[in-house]
């Protein structure tokens, strides 16, 4: 099996109403970065890669046949009390404030402009998750 360089197994696909804005957001919102993309006939984003730190993420325009749907992120940070800052900053809203968990991590919550929930994790320990 042959996977591209940055792709897992399994690549979280969005699509996306304004997949253009929403790439944007997720930049200022998350610093990944937008490793390339392709257009369809009238211009909107037909595929385009996103990669956040060792994950790449696939966005689309949405449109009749593939409609936008929510969905739910878990996002590891360096620091998740910026992070959410600067996920609010980029236009997300507020879920879960950030505090320490009982399973390690310290953690908060934001609703980013489609919809979809992003919980912004910072692992306080080395032991395993469970």
């Amino acid at each position: 099996m042959i996977i591209p360089p940055g792709f897992g197994t399994v690549a979280p696909y969005l699509f996306i109403e304004n997949a253009g804005g929403y790439i944007k957001f997720l930049v200022k919102a998350f610093d990944c970065e937008e490793l390339g993309r392709t257009s369809r006939p009238d211009g909107k984003i037909a595929n385009s890669m996103v990669r956040f730190g060792t994950t790449t993420m696939m966005i689309s325009e949405s449109d009749d046949r593939y409609t936008p749907a929510q969905s739910a992120f878990y996002i590891y940070v360096e620091d998740a009390d910026a992070a959410m800052a600067k996920a609010i900053e980029a236009g997300a809203v507020l879920e879960m404030k950030v505090s320490d968990q009982p399973y390690g991590d310290r953690q908060g919550g934001v609703v980013d402009p489609a919809g979809n929930i992003w919980w912004v994790s910072q692992r306080l320990t080395d032991e395993p998750y469970y």
